[in-house]
């Protein structure tokens, strides 16, 4: 009987996905919908149903009434979130909120089912991380002196990162964390900040000398920590944000050529990036070694096919370190491709509602803020599947809101916050534009009437 349930819910589960992605792009097409209140709400629902249907399919697996414990917690969580975002910040993205949820949903589901203990861990991290994310769309509408640190971002980067080059001990082939901490999630925001405060103004070739040999430091000290995956995101953020404010092609050719020059280099310099090549072109052939995780992230991805093995019913703790990097894989095995693809929807639809917010901001430091977050996130989602599924070497970085990682689940967190605090202050902007026509409208009228008394007398 209990093989039955596993088996029909894993259909369940797979109709909830697709029909939440369906919403998903027709949200952000349609924005001007008359039902779009119901839609938002219809999103959270099958939220909420697929949680149950994957959780009910846990317990009947395992009979743990730890997991029981976990989803009422979880479902807490949820509740807190969405009712305390749409009391205090009205004017906030709900569909940033509740796609934030479903991704969070899919990682507690998949954490669960792996380690109980990491998604406890990842629960309480994230609610930690919430609570103070709630003040931020405030700090980001009222502290206009943001945009005024601009060489205290770039301080702050390279001396913590540099601290984790000289103090951090090695995990993993890398220097990633200090203390428990990883600073380069961090970095991630505070190095898009200086960006944006720097370029923000009048761009000129100073300006962009100026990004590109900080840009350097922090991408130089991370590829020597062996950091690669990092590495490569705040180069592709450097290169994005230079490309849209001065909108010349010629720096995106050069950026590009010296992105690839510094790869190759890379590559003879260090022993780490020629594993993972080698890795990457024939796994098979080096599979007792560094070709055995990818080995097995493809078995894996296959053994789930389209429809996968249902939750519980594969093996994908035969990947190492499958809760971070190969997380991915992990869904690909038990819940299928066909629900992986849905999953890589809703995290286009992520980047394509900050894409939106970001096109929609007057303000140039929002606007390159924007910017630069969803460039950080969308090319992260894309090496972690690129990497899991062998289209590009693994880079070692988590998949946003999905793997677990506590300074990474932390700091797309406090992104998040951002954003909708850049998604509240571009509704403040509208209703600004919207005072002064009205204003301007008003005192036209008063000057008609003025001029048509004085014609009169």
């Amino acid at each position: 009987m209990i093989n039955i349930v596993v088996e029909l819910s894993k259909y369940v589960i797979l109709t909830l996905m697709i029909v939440y992605t369906v919403l998903c792009y027709y949200l952000v097409v349609g924005k001007h919908a008359s039902d779009r209140k119901g839609l938002l709400r219809s999103q959270i629902t099958l939220t909420f149903f697929l949680d149950f249907t994957a959780f009910v399919v846990i317990f009947l697996k395992t009979f743990d009434f730890k997991v029981v414990i976990f989803y009422a917690e979880m479902m807490i969580y949820f509740a807190a979130i969405l009712i305390l975002y749409r009391r205090i910040y009205k004017n906030a993205s709900m569909l940033l909120l509740n796609n934030m949820c479903m991704l969070l949903s899919v990682g507690f589901i998949m954490l669960c089912r792996l380690d109980i203990a990491s998604a406890n861990k990842q629960l309480l991290i994230v609610a930690c991380g919430s609570a103070v994310a709630l003040v931020i769309p405030v700090m980001i509408r009222k502290m206009k002196f943001l945009k005024d640190l601009t060489w205290v971002y770039a301080g702050l980067g390279v001396v913590l990162l540099g601290a984790v080059l000289v103090l951090a001990q090695t995990s993993y082939g890398a220097k990633l964390s200090l203390m428990g901490i990883q600073p380069s999630e961090v970095i991630k925001l505070t190095f898009v900040f200086f960006m944006a405060s720097l370029l923000a103004r009048e761009v000129t070739f100073k300006k962009v000398v100026l990004a590109t040999v900080v840009a350097g430091l922090h991408v130089g000290i991370l590829v020597l920590s062996r950091d690669l995956g990092s590495a490569v995101i705040f180069f592709v953020a450097y290169l994005v944000l230079i490309y849209v404010s001065t909108r010349k092609p010629a720096y995106l050719c050069i950026g590009i050529a010296g992105g690839t020059a510094g790869a190759v280099m890379a590559y003879h310099l260090f022993g780490h990036v020629r594993q993972r090549v080698s890795a990457w072109k024939d796994p098979m052939a080096v599979y007792q070694n560094e070709g055995y995780q990818i080995v097995q992230s493809l078995f894996a991805i296959g053994t789930g096919g389209w429809f996968g093995m249902g939750l519980c019913q594969g093996s994908p703790e035969k990947i190492p370190v499958v809760k971070n990097d190969f997380i991915f894989s992990a869904i690909c095995e038990e819940l299928g491709g066909i629900f992986a693809i849905c999953l890589i929807f809703v995290c286009m639809s992520f980047f394509l509602t900050i894409v939106e917010i970001a096109l929609q901001i007057k303000n140039p430091f929002y606007k390159l803020i924007a910017i630069g977050l969803g460039a950080e996130y969308a090319f992260q989602v894309f090496l972690t599947i690129g990497g899991a599924t062998k289209f590009i070497p693994m880079t070692g970085v988590t998949l946003p809101l999905v793997s677990y990682g506590g300074s990474s689940i932390m700091c797309m967190i406090l992104m998040i916050a951002i954003i909708q605090g850049l998604y509240i202050y571009r509704e403040d902007e509208d209703e600004e534009i919207e005072r002064h026509r009205r204003e301007a409208a008003k005192r036209a009228r008063q000057r008609a009437v003025e001029a048509a008394e004085e014609r009169d007398y």
